[in-house]
């Protein structure tokens, strides 16, 4: 792996600025889940981008959207990699984690955080379908607004000819 990350890992936003897939990892995800999905994204992700397909982590799902497998621990997706826990957290010893992020790989090296679910509180495919669907929707609102955002920009004038 390079020594430093390739892909700028940024969250998607609503209209009004907030990330409901940050809040999400933020407020809804225990201590254990949090760091492992930090780890995840930091080491995985951002190093990889859309080839974290070629890993049991990640699967294409298709239409610009990849799903991020997680079921590890900090400490065990940092073992995957080669780097050492800066701390151990004992604490997470035996807590299940089978998490689901959606991310979609865009421009020059970044990949925008669309959404992510618990997989282990509600495993059923209508389920997952739902969360899937709901990160395809973000993924298709980002690029209208990127869309807009391009057509509001002014062009560059063309320099004056000279006589």
């Amino acid at each position: 792996m390079p020594e430093t990350p390739l892909y700028d890992v940024g969250f998607y936003e609503d209209e009004d600025g907030s990330s409901p897939v940050f809040r999400w990892i933020t407020k809804e995800l225990s201590p254990a889940q949090r760091r492992s999905v930090t780890a995840a994204l930091e080491e995985l992700v951002a190093y990889m981008g859309p080839d974290v397909v070629r890993t049991d982590f990640g699967k294409n799902l298709g239409g610009g959207v990849i799903e991020l497998r997680i079921r590890q621990s900090e400490e065990q997706v940092l073992k995957r990699v080669g780097k050492a826990p800066k701390q151990l957290h004992p604490e997470d010893e035996g807590e299940d984690i089978l998490l689901r992020v959606f991310f979609h790989p865009h421009g020059q090296k970044k990949a925008l955080v669309l959404h992510g679910y618990d997989k282990g509180q509600n495993p059923s495919k209508k389920h997952q379908q739902r969360q899937i669907a709901l990160a395809e929707e973000r993924l298709a609102l980002f690029k209208q607004r990127e869309k807009a955002k391009a057509r509001k920009q002014p062009t560059a004038a063309k320099p004056q000819e000279r006589k």
